[in-house]
């Protein structure tokens, strides 16, 4: 009987000790800016490298390709929880082919910035993107927001509250609980989590219209996640399920159809 209890306490000992490790670590495995896995591609396009203040000696490194800003609308890309800017330089170069200004921001601790990045400094950066853009003459109703997988948590924050022109989610997830739920199953997650970016409780608010973009063969946040997030969006909306793509989309002719059919649209 005491080699039995030995084991239980044994056992919730090393439980505990790991449910405490990843507490702890928690921010580290949601935010990963050293990671490289996407593809070696170099730019393709003219930008401006721009730094947009948002603490007092805080800046965030940004790139703007900017064709003409009275013209044309502006998308704001809000990339996701790995790699720096270099890393999108495939989707950008795409992109720039369309008749639409460009700013990329890197959240804080990415692409050398200064900063910790959670949940409400992700939101700050992105409003005093906006702030950056305002003073500089775009208004809301000529931007479009992007989010990129993690980034789409923040596009969706903003969305809800603001009447932008357009909002673009590329393989998006319904919340951070959610998606880690599926990688410790084993863990009280939702009592542990300090980042949640719930879209699913926000997408019902957003009022303009929306392109869902989701591969169904993402091997990172299901394509249900994806799927889940257009179902309860509001119309008018769009969606483009590539059947053979996964987290982060071919960018090829196909989707370059669907984004320049999105911006005629709106």
């Amino acid at each position: 009987m005491k080699y039995f209890i030995l084991t239980i306490g044994t056992g919730l000992l090393l439980y505990s000790s790991i449910v405490v490790l990843v507490y702890y670590k928690q921010r580290s495995l949601l935010y990963l800016p050293n990671e490289n896995n996407y593809l070696d591609t170099k730019p393709e396009f003219e930008y401006d490298e721009e730094f947009i203040e948002v603490e007092q000696d805080l800046f965030l490194k940004s790139w703007f390709i900017k064709k003409d800003i009275k013209k044309y609308s502006t998308i704001v890309f809000f990339h996701g929880n790995a790699g720096n800017l270099f890393n999108r330089a495939y989707k950008l170069n795409k992109l720039s082919t369309l008749n639409v200004n460009i700013l990329i921001v890197s959240w804080r601790g990415f692409s050398g910035n200064k900063g910790r990045p959670t949940e409400k400094n992700l939101y700050r950066d992105a409003h005093k993107t906006i702030d950056w853009l305002k003073k500089r003459g775009v208004e809301n109703k000529k931007i479009i927001l992007y989010g990129e997988s993690l980034g789409t948590g923040v596009a969706v924050e903003l969305g809800q509250n603001n009447l932008f022109k357009g909002i673009i989610l590329e393989s998006p997830f319904t919340s951070i609980e959610k998606a880690a739920k599926r990688y410790y199953p084993y863990l009280p997650v939702k009592m542990m989590l300090k980042d949640k970016f719930d879209s699913e409780s926000k997408i019902s608010k957003i009022k303009i219209p929306i392109l869902v973009m989701h591969g169904k063969k993402d091997s990172i946040v299901p394509f249900s996640m994806g799927k889940k997030i257009f179902d309860e969006a509001n119309n008018p909306k769009f969606s483009y399920f590539p059947e053979n793509d996964d987290h982060m989309l071919e960018y090829n002719d196909e989707i370059l159809k669907v984004l320049r059919n999105f911006l005629s649209f709106i």
